[in-house]
Parts: structure tokens; C-alpha cells; sequence
């Protein structure tokens, strides 16, 4: 069975529990990177031995928090071995702005992720975007790059919106199905008409 990663970091919580999501729908191992912009020990290996690794980080100010800059730029002895060559990647990210520019997030995880010579895997849910939506409905805020969630600024963690988490858990799914179908050298989707 593939084994999936889900690093992340979280300044307040809500990235956490949006990374939390994801990992139970991948079936993934969560790796924290710390307030200093540090893996836990091992934490190098675990990603090294990972099949697929999904990055995740609050969106301040139109970016990857500093620590999760860190994370990246501390990457690059793996990117000069080609260590993470031909894994699943994929992003999500969280911001108190209902848009918040979390665009320029996934961007940033997508580079990171090709500069690394790996495979983008996208949302793949259909938005929630007529007048009859919810907020609670998933893919409510509509994103294909990657999963996102919009936090208000004065609300805890435990009050994110529970359709956002679950769109989470979804794209969690989402990345562990195409990882497996990879690793067993299956086709990803098939467009022929049924028989």
C-alpha cells in the first residue's frame, strides 16, 4: 500500500485541522513543521520514503507562511538529489479572506512541487456554485488547484466550516486513489464511452 505525507504548517490551528482531514481521507502520516520552521526528527526520512506528499500552510499575505518557506527552501538538498522525483504531490492552504489570494498559495505548493519534478494531483470535485449552495456544501469557495477553506479571523479552530473540511477529507481520498492507481501502473481515468 502507498504511504502518503501530509506536511504542514499551522499558525493558529486551523491548518491543522484542515491538515487533519486530508490525512484521514489519505489514509496519510501528518508531519508538522514547527513554529521555527523545523520537521520533527525524522521527519526528512518520513518524506523521503513517502509515495506522495501533500503540503499544507496558512496563506499570509498572499504566500506560504515563513516556516513553511523555510520547509521549502531546506528542500532543495532533496530537489539537487532528485530524491522527490516522480511522487504525488499536491497542496491546500487556509486564510481568514474568503479569497485572501490562497490562489498565490497553491501556485507556490505547484512550483515547488514541478521544481521537485513531481505530479500534481488537482481537486477534482465539481464546485458548489449556484444559488441554491450552502456554505457547508463541498467545494463551496471552488478550487481546482488544490483544497482551500476560508477561517474567519476571530473564529477558533474548532469552528471551521464543516463543508471546508470535508472537501479536505475528500481531496485527501482524491490523492491516495490516483497514488495507488499509479503505483499499480493503472490509467487514471478513462473518457471511452461504456459499452
Amino acid at each position: 500500500m502507498p504511504t502518503i505525507a501530509v506536511v504542514f504548517h499551522s499558525g493558529y490551528g486551523h491548518t491543522q485541522r484542515m491538515a487533519q482531514a486530508v490525512a484521514q481521507g489519505a489514509g496519510a502520516e501528518l508531519i508538522a513543521i514547527d513554529a521555527e520552521g523545523n520537521l520533527p526528527v525524522g521527519g526528512w526520512e518520513q518524506l523521503k520514503a513517502a509515495d506522495a506528499i501533500i503540503f499544507g500552510t496558512p496563506t499570509y499575505m498572499g504566500s506560504v507562511s515563513w516556516q513553511f518557506k523555510k520547509f521549502a527552501d531546506a528542500s532543495s538538498k532533496y530537489w539537487y538529489a532528485q530524491e522527490w522525483k516522480d511522487k504525488i504531490a499536491a497542496g491546500f492552504t487556509n486564510s481568514a479572506g474568503v479569497n485572501g489570494d490562497k490562489q498565490s498559495t497553491l501556485t507556490a505548493l505547484f512550483t515547488m512541487a514541478m521544481q521537485h519534478g513531481m505530479i500534481w494531483v488537482s481537486q477534482g470535485l465539481m464546485p458548489s456554485n449556484t444559488k441554491d449552495a450552502k456554505r457547508n456544501d463541498v467545494n463551496y469557495l471552488v478550487s481546482f488547484s488544490g483544497a482551500i477553506a476560508q477561517s474567519p479571523s476571530d473564529a477558533g479552530a474548532g469552528e471551521m466550516a464543516a463543508g471546508d473540511l470535508e472537501t479536505a477529507r475528500l481531496f485527501g481520498e482524491r490523492v491516495a486513489s490516483v497514488t495507488a492507481r499509479m503505483a499499480a501502473g493503472q490509467p487514471q481515468h478513462s473518457t471511452a464511452a461504456p459499452a
